[in-house]
């Protein structure tokens, strides 16, 4: 996941884009989905760090759009319009959605992780994009890395090492 190409960095709630040689990577994904939508003719792409489904609760007055599902897909597949990319060509792949803690309940509102993956592919069906690859759930943390010139996602699970999807 490393070598001397520029990365661009993804925080939590937070999104980048890139065009290549540069990659993108995002880290600390437990229950946070992290969002890859690219232009593989145009080697655009872009990444969001996802933490939660649905803006619908949040006060709405300096509310942190790319902190959920439903407002950060939104802008990413704007922005990336926007630097060019074309609206019948974009693909995704996404990954995250651990549940990092133990839960006996059987209450859905604490299964933020799989919650997470639920919503980001309900947005991105609304958008028409096609979810190519995905490596969600489980229990383990992951940092994941797009490489826009090959469409690869690297992927480095805790004790579980590295993959490409």
């Amino acid at each position: 996941m490393g070598d001397s190409r520029h990365v661009v960095r993804v925080g939590i709630a937070d999104l980048q884009l890139v065009k290549a040689p540069e990659t993108i990577r995002t880290s600390g994904l437990g229950s946070c989905v992290g969002v890859v939508i690219y232009d593989s003719l145009k080697q655009l792409a872009g990444m969001a760090h996802v933490m939660l489904p649905d803006s619908g609760f949040a006060k709405k007055e300096g509310m942190n759009e790319l902190k959920y599902a439903d407002t950060a897909i939104a802008t990413l597949v704007e922005k990336l319009y926007q630097s060019g990319a074309g609206k019948h060509v974009l693909k995704a792949k996404i990954a995250g959605g651990a549940q990092m803690f133990p839960n006996n309940s059987s209450n859905g509102l604490m299964q933020i992780g799989s919650r997470n993956v639920e919503a980001v592919q309900e947005q991105l069906s609304h958008y028409h994009i096609p979810v190519v690859a995905l490596d969600v759930g489980g229990n383990c943390g992951r940092t994941i890395e797009f490489d826009p010139r090959t469409s690869n996602l690297n992927i480095r699970t805790v004790h579980h090492g590295d993959s490409i999807i």
